[in-house]
């Protein structure tokens, strides 16, 4: 009796080794946007959160101004008339650059470079420099 619970016990230390040896693939992704040689512009609006993550300068309905470029955290800032300055990408000869890189924890990596130029439709992007609360209310 006692070897048959020593071979139950030992069956069962080794399935659950077994069970914590299972691989899962971490996935981690890094994404960088800048925009470069736009024109340097200043324009209000009302500070939102992006659908898409990030933040945008939006009118007084609602509607999109500008997807703000920033690693800033502006959170506190949603919901206020804010003055923003920096780099439009819709204009001139400014373009947005995007790098996405992914690497899995296996050692796999992969690397996707975008760029977008100026005139290119529905783009309206800000590189942020600077940025004042004007009001605590959009109005």
């Amino acid at each position: 009796m006692k070897l048959i619970s020593a071979v139950f016990c030992m069956a069962a230390i080794c399935a659950v080794g077994l069970g914590a040896q299972s691989s899962t693939t971490e996935t981690k992704t890094k994404t960088k946007i800048e925009v470069k040689d736009g024109k340097t512009i200043t324009v209000t609006g009302c500070l939102a959160t992006n659908p898409g993550g990030g933040y945008m300068l939006t009118t007084t309905k609602g509607d999109m101004k500008y997807a703000l470029v920033t690693d800033d955290n502006l959170s506190k800032h949603v919901g206020h008339l804010m003055e923003v300055k920096g780099k439009a990408a819709d204009r001139g000869d400014g373009k947005v650059k995007m790098n996405s890189t992914s690497s899995t924890d296996g050692g796999a990596k992969t690397e996707v470079k975008t760029e977008l130029k100026g005139e290119s439709a529905d783009m309206h992007y800000l590189g942020l420099k600077s940025s004042k609360m004007l009001s605590a209310h959009c109005m």
